[in-house]
């Protein structure tokens, strides 16, 4: 929706409903294909998650995201046909991350944040009117940049269930501290490319987009501070409080670029009642399903002489991978 209201015009209901459903079905698709191709490291680290735990088959979530990332096509087909190139490549990089790059390093990271870049030019190519492309640019790459921060900041809290199904993350290559501090990096450049985005847009909603992104900073920064502060001894927990944290603040981001297109009143129409939305289901969803009742001491292997956990040879990470793969069917 900030996409779209970086347009000029006002575009008309349909193409709104368009900007909104595409994107999301596709994120829907992305999530049932990531469950699949993450299947494995799932049942390492996270076997509460729906494949290994059960309660979804293999078959049911590659047919659910198939079946996703075809309505999304035929509802950009219906509203901005060109704009299905970037349905194609956001589909694309949905399975390169989840099947080859998530587990490489920041170029993972990259293209996860890539792929939140294409929805602020989706939204702006179905808006119906003129996008305004040079604030269109800027707003998306701010928003790769946050993107990639954020699912860096998501990668701190498994490290060594990573570690343990041979996935190469920038926390496991280089350390916890080093991935926070590149984190936080890439957070600020969202944040001053994001304000580089007012010279470009009206005047009447600049006032509420300082206020919205001085909001946003501000709820960065409390993110990051304790990742920072305690990057050395950082825990699961702590890790997935920053990163839900980081995940509410991106949609005032959004909302704060939203009202240069569109002024104060319809962002915040649209962003109270999500930002609640996001706060809550995060609240009920992600502490119940993330963590197992008994708490992460009982998933860790025991400590070594210094605190940390011990690093798992590479021979015992690929005999439990080819141990998982054993006689897996194919998900038809």
């Amino acid at each position: 929706m900030a996409g779209a209201a970086l347009a000029d015009g006002s575009p008309s209901p349909a193409h709104l409903w368009a900007a909104w459903a595409a994107p999301t079905l596709s994120w829907i698709a992305g999530h049932y294909l990531g469950d699949y191709f993450d299947r494995d490291l799932d049942a390492i680290g996270k076997p509460q998650r729906p494949i290994p735990s059960g309660r979804l088959s293999p078959r049911a979530a590659v047919a659910s995201g198939i079946l996703c990332a075809l309505a999304a096509a035929v509802v950009t087909a219906l509203a901005a046909w060109p704009a299905l190139l970037l349905v194609a490549g956001g589909m694309a990089g949905i399975v390169a991350y989840s099947k080859v790059l998530k587990g490489r390093g920041l170029s993972g990271n990259a293209v996860r944040g890539a792929l939140t870049a294409l929805t602020v030019v989706f939204g702006a190519m179905t808006s119906g009117t003129e996008p305004r492309w040079p604030a269109v640019l800027l707003a998306a790459l701010a928003f790769w940049a946050h993107d990639t921060a954020s699912n860096l900041v998501g990668t701190l809290r498994d490290v060594e269930g990573d570690r343990s199904g041979g996935y190469h993350t920038l926390p496991v290559l280089r350390g916890v501290r080093y991935a926070a501090r590149t984190a936080a990096l890439l957070y600020a450049a969202a944040i001053v490319t994001a304000a580089a985005c007012v010279p470009l847009t009206a005047p009447a909603g600049r006032t509420a987009f300082a206020a919205l992104l001085l909001a946003a900073a501000a709820c960065g920064i409390g993110a990051f501070t304790p990742l920072l502060r305690a990057a050395a001894a950082l825990t699961p927990v702590r890790a997935l409080r920053a990163h839900e944290v980081l995940v509410a603040e991106r949609l005032v981001l959004a909302g704060a670029v939203l009202s240069t297109g569109w002024g104060p009143a319809p962002a915040l129409a649209l962003l109270i009642p999500l930002l609640t939305l996001s706060v809550l289901t995060q609240a009920r969803l992600r502490a119940r399903h993330e963590f197992p009742p008994d708490g992460w001491d009982a998933k860790r292997p025991p400590a070594t002489a210094d605190g940390t956990a011990p690093r798992p040879t590479a021979a015992a990470s690929a005999a439990l991978r080819a141990a998982l793969r054993k006689d897996r069917p194919s998900p038809w």
